[in-house]
């Protein structure tokens, strides 16, 4: 056997935890889904907490109070820690958001971005091409409209072009139309200020400093403002807001 067709088995592995992973997540949360409709919930916001929160677990009698509890109720919580010790933790741990696959994704969200300009910074860091690569499939119920907040919330002129870029790939992810119409109502509307802003964002630049103002003209309409009002309008029907 050759040296390049020696197999990779420790890629191998990740590559099938990620997997598993994710088929472990997507089962949960379709069932959760069915046992939503079972019961016949009275709005979209309790369905999707019991989507949210199908990685709970019912707590035991030997778990309640007065008694010594012995099973975590929430597998995903960090055991023997108080909330201000793994809030401690995180804060002083520098956040490394490099993930390869979706599930990598959802660990690094869920676990070590918590506040929102942590989240923002980590989708900028990311980009628009590395987003859609990850969610090529599917965004993932609930995700979308999170990303769509930490977008909203801390949107800057400086990064127009980057988030018009993320809005695009996200768009073009599967069943996008879908998780689009499962937005809750506030964050349609938080989509709804994020271009809002966009559009406010799309005035005149100023000109930068050494070019000249037939420089700067040229340098325009090689893809610069004009291209995202372009951009701007194509996403505003994408996601239903014209």
């Amino acid at each position: 056997m050759e040296r390049n067709d020696i197999i990779d088995f420790k890629a191998l592995e990740k590559e099938l935890q990620a997997a598993l992973t994710a088929d472990e997540k997507y089962r949960r949360e379709n069932a959760a889904k069915l046992r939503a409709v079972e019961q016949r919930v009275a709005s979209y916001e309790e369905f999707r907490g019991i989507v949210l929160a199908s990685h709970l677990k019912p707590l035991e009698q030997k778990d309640k109070m007065g008694g010594k509890r012995t099973v975590p109720w929430n597998c995903c919580t960090t055991q023997g820690k108080t909330f201000q010790d793994v809030a401690t933790e995180i804060s002083q741990e520098k956040v490394r958001c490099q993930p390869e696959t979706s599930a990598e994704f959802y660990r690094d969200w869920r676990r070590h971005l918590q506040s929102g300009p942590e989240r923002y910074q980590a989708l900028l860091q990311l980009g628009g091409p590395k987003l859609g690569h990850l969610f090529q499939t599917d965004v993932g119920f609930g995700l979308l409209g999170e990303l769509l907040v930490a977008l909203a919330d801390h949107v800057r002129p400086v990064h127009r072009a980057a988030v018009l870029g993320i809005l695009h790939s996200l768009a073009s992810t599967g069943r996008f139309t879908l998780n689009l119409s499962l937005l809750s109502q506030a964050e349609r509307e938080s989509c709804r200020a994020l271009f809002q802003k966009l559009q406010a964002m799309g005035g005149p630049r100023p000109m930068k400093e050494g070019l000249s103002q037939e420089e700067q003209d040229l340098k325009e309409q090689s893809g610069g403002p004009q291209e995202e009002e372009r951009l701007l309008q194509e996403l505003l029907g994408l996601y239903q807001l014209n």
